[in-house]
């Protein structure tokens, strides 16, 4: 699916990876525990989804935890080896952000972490949308040399963050690119694209797999072929 346009899956599984591969997507962001916002994938997901993804960019998010994105010393311990074990197996790229006390983009410990990742692309994630002054924040980021930063425009969606993305956009000015994410569907896709001038977007695409929904334990979600094709299709097909 040639576009202009950069599409991220965020991946739960191995098999939502394949999925994301299958329909041409760009980038799959692999985390676990997605209603957390997303935590470091075990080792055995990590390298699974290695082993299958040739035409995909496989990125992980690295994150020990839910919560806030203040880190202790020994959690940025984990993060720092959990950082090199995604590099000795040849992951594309890796997914982070660390906040200090005063709810800013942390310098030191986003320095220490893009020093471990060096030679792997690197992403900020939404940390950011919980950070006190875009502006700062951006300019921060960049000065770390991250390659892009995932935000929902600091609002719970990347719809109702129209404003703050079209603004990052504006103000990064190619210096970093701007990753929109958050709650997008095939509906609003190309709304998102046309009125914030976005090109990369990262979503989900995820459908409830094996029915059961009356059970406690039968509902799972993951991502589908379909619905990523609908969803670029969506963006492409509106912009023709």
């Amino acid at each position: 699916m040639p576009s202009n346009y950069v599409f991220e899956i965020c991946a739960n599984s191995v098999e939502s990876c394949v999925a994301a591969q299958n329909a041409g997507a760009d980038r799959v962001e692999l985390c676990a525990a997605l209603g957390e916002g997303g935590t470091t994938p075990s080792y055995g997901e990590i390298r699974q989804a290695r082993e299958l993804m040739r035409e995909t960019k496989l990125h992980v998010i690295i994150r020990p935890r839910g919560g806030n994105f203040i880190y202790t010393p020994l959690e940025m311990e984990r993060m720092i080896n959990d950082i090199k074990l995604c590099k000795s197996l040849g992951v594309d790229g890796v997914v982070f952000g660390c906040l200090d006390d005063e709810g800013e983009v942390c310098m030191e410990r986003n320095a220490i972490l893009r020093e471990v990742a060096e030679g792997m692309s690197t992403t900020f994630h939404r940390a950011f949308d919980r950070c006190n002054n875009a502006d700062e924040g951006l300019e921060r980021i960049i000065k770390l040399g991250f390659d892009r930063l995932l935000t929902s425009g600091q609002q719970p969606t990347a719809e109702e963050g129209i404003p703050m993305l079209k603004h990052l956009s504006e103000k990064a000015n190619g210096r970093i690119a701007i990753m929109a994410g958050s709650g997008i569907n095939e509906s609003n896709i190309l709304r998102i694209q046309q009125s914030a001038g976005i090109s990369e977007f990262h979503f989900s695409a995820r459908e409830n797999i094996y029915g059961y929904e009356d059970s406690e334990f039968g509902c799972q979600t993951q991502t589908t072929e379909r619905r990523i094709r609908e969803i670029i299709g969506a963006l492409n097909t509106g912009n023709s």
